[in-house]
């Protein structure tokens, strides 16, 4: 017997594989002076929703301190690249952060800020965290790649992740990759609240066999 209650939702590796790859069509600025900074807070500060991601450079030796190289900051169809390692100084961001009336959508947002306070004192506020809310829809799986995957069928691509975050200039590719990072949260936040959104009608939907089915 199975109960149509208790199911979970969740796509596997091979599933992932076969889909297409999102693609970005918004713009990309990459900020790297204190103009630039507060030129783009002006456009932040009128939005409602904004998706957020950091990025840092790899560390591949244990016990070194992690810094964060990329701040990404998206609206519906751009996305600011805040490049850290160049800026230095991000005292003006924090109108940003620490407004409570912008929401911030991110996933894994703890482990983001705990990395910036290795160089930052920051009290953010207004952020909600992916990973805290898909559970509450039987989401097993809580990558951004694999929540993305199941509600939208395209495959976020991941072979920049690990990239040189701090080298001079960033390829198109890098850009690419930290925009729809970004970007994707709000896209993801925006699906999964809307008042048309049923997560039993997901095609990732599986069923967990309660104790009696025979």
């Amino acid at each position: 017997m199975i109960n149509n209650k208790n199911y979970t939702i969740a796509i596997t590796k091979e599933e992932l594989s076969k889909l297409p790859r999102v693609d970005y069509f918004g713009q990309i600025k990459i900020i790297e002076t204190e103009a630039e900074m507060h030129k783009a807070i002006e456009v932040l500060r009128n939005q409602k929703l904004i998706g957020f991601d950091t990025e840092s450079r790899p560390r591949f030796k244990k016990g070194l301190v992690t810094h964060v190289s990329l701040i990404q900051l998206a609206t519906e169809d751009i996305c600011f690249l805040f490049r850290i390692c160049k800026l230095k100084n991000i005292e003006p961001l924090k109108e940003i952060f620490e407004s409570a009336n912008i929401l911030k959508i991110g996933l894994s947002i703890h482990d983001d800020f705990h990395i910036l306070s290795n160089d930052y004192k920051l009290s953010p506020k207004g952020f909600i965290d992916l990973q805290k809310i898909v559970p509450k829809y039987n989401f097993s799986n809580t990558s951004l790649q694999k929540i993305y995957a199941i509600l939208f069928d395209e495959r976020i691509s991941k072979s920049q992740q690990l990239s040189n975050w701090e080298a001079e200039f960033l390829t198109a590719a890098q850009q690419k990759y930290a925009a729809i990072d970004a970007w994707a949260c709000i896209q993801i936040y925006k699906e999964i609240k809307s008042p048309k959104f049923k997560p039993e009608n997901l095609k990732y939907k599986q069923y967990i066999p309660d104790d009696e089915e025979v």
